[in-house]
């Protein structure tokens, strides 16, 4: 058992509207629906005699399937399709439509086009969680686009930025992957019929006919050849779910340090409590995020190895999309439900990043203040950035504030009103030029 199917663990690791997708139950359900209307086509068409498919649909409307009576007959063949074709006829009970059933398709392209129907309800569950990440990020982003706060590079104070520009750093990323979308559904979101060995020769001149009805009856797309060996629509979707845990890991690995003792220069509500230490509220949705992200990230190279499929099927590659596919789509979803909660929860502290704005002894402002030297008094760059360095550490070695020793050294200007004009540069720009982009995609 998965930790996301887990009791215990469900809504931390798991998403329940993704999940459902990949039950046993919609998985049956899905192939089921291919049948039929496979069927209905052909019948259509004079594949099969044309009571063939209207009888198969009556049937299917009263199946009952037992995904359990099915498992043995999985285990031994490989795929399911094979028992569910036999049960589905045994339940139609001697009916003569029962022989066309399945007529001229094979287990692939039945599980393929399954998927497919599976995978259409998550893209659009995704695609409005991501909005509303999207749209939670950019009311921060506005809403703080000149709060100032330090920045860090290597992990050491570098200079100021905003929290409106780290929201919106946080979002540029995601807002391309949003306008990805599209390209990712056209990739997955298609029909598969190419027969036992991808020529779709059991259904003679006709099949390219079928084919294209199917897609039009299951609301899919007709790649217009069989697709059994390429298995690069469904690793486009793992990249494209890897690159988004990406971005968001990003996030929660950003939160988790800017929440630290010591720092704590954002808020998340409601943090989780430890067993023995009451003054805790530990960021446990980011904690979750990085843990999600890594699970992806790695599933979805492992399942990159399915891309290599030998010959003109192979069951190793396909058992590999089966066993890493599932896992990562929960994953990802679970991902993007934890991170609208966790946005709902967040609130920076403008006191605590002012207090660590100067705890270096203003040396956060050594930069902005060597330009402004540089500007105003037209010293040579060298012996202005080494002067600036010898402050930066008597600054830090005697406690005293950078711009006072600034003010000393140079005398005349108000060095701490020139560094301040100029401290935040495109900060604020940046944050509101994501937050429009935003609005305009979502007005």
């Amino acid at each position: 058992m998965t930790a996301a199917g887990n009791p215990l663990y469900a809504m931390l690791f798991g998403d329940p509207d993704t999940q459902a997708l990949f039950t046993a139950e919609a998985e049956l359900d899905a192939m089921i629906r291919v049948e039929v209307a496979l069927a209905q086509v052909q019948a259509q068409l004079g594949v099969i005699p044309p009571d063939a498919g209207p009888a198969i649909a009556a049937v299917s409307r009263r199946l009952l399937i037992d995904p359990a009576s099915l498992a043995q007959a999985t285990a031994r063949n490989g795929v399911p399709v094979p028992a569910l074709v036999q049960e589905m006829r045994r339940q139609m009970a001697g009916e003569p439509a029962a022989a066309h059933l399945h007529w001229g398709a094979t287990s692939q392209d039945i599980m393929d086009s399954a998927l497919a129907l599976r995978l259409r309800p998550m893209l659009d569950l995704w695609g409005a969680r991501l909005d509303a990440v999207l749209t939670q990020l950019a009311a921060l982003a506005d809403r703080h686009a000149t709060l100032p706060m330090a920045a860090r590079t290597y992990g050491q104070t570098a200079t100021p930025t905003s929290f409106g520009a780290v929201a919106a750093s946080w979002g540029w990323p995601l807002l391309d992957h949003a306008q990805d979308l599209a390209r990712v559904r056209n990739a997955v979101l298609r029909v598969s019929l190419s027969g036992a060995a991808g020529t779709l020769s059991a259904m003679g001149p006709q099949g390219p006919a079928v084919r294209a009805g199917l897609a039009r009856a299951l609301d899919l797309s007709d790649p217009g050849h069989g697709w059994h060996s390429d298995r690069s629509g469904l690793g486009r979707l793992a990249d494209w779910a890897a690159a988004v845990a990406v971005a968001l890991a990003k996030l929660a690995e950003d939160l988790l340090l800017m929440t630290q003792s010591g720092l704590a220069l954002v808020r998340i509500e409601g943090g989780g409590a430890s067993s023995t230490m009451p003054q805790k509220q530990n960021p446990v949705g980011p904690s979750a995020l990085a843990a999600l992200a890594r699970q992806v990230i790695g599933l979805a190279s492992v399942f990159g190895a399915a891309g290599v499929h030998r010959q003109n099927r192979d069951g190793a590659a396909w058992f590999t999309e089966w066993l890493t596919l599932p896992q990562i789509c929960v994953s990802l979803g679970a991902m993007l439900r934890l991170t609208q909660d966790v946005l709902d929860r967040l609130t920076p502290d403008p006191q605590a990043m002012e207090r660590d704005l100067g705890g270096g002894s203003g040396t956060i402002h050594a930069e902005a203040l060597t330009f402004a030297v540089l500007a105003e008094l037209g010293l040579g760059r060298a012996s202005v950035a080494g002067r600036v360095g010898q402050l930066c550490a008597t600054a830090l070695t005697e406690g005293l504030d950078l711009l006072d020793l600034a003010r000393k050294e140079w005398p005349d200007r108000d060095w701490a009103a020139l560094v301040r004009a100029t401290g935040l540069g495109l900060a604020p720009q940046e944050a509101r030029a994501f937050a429009d982009r935003q609005r305009i995609r979502m007005p």
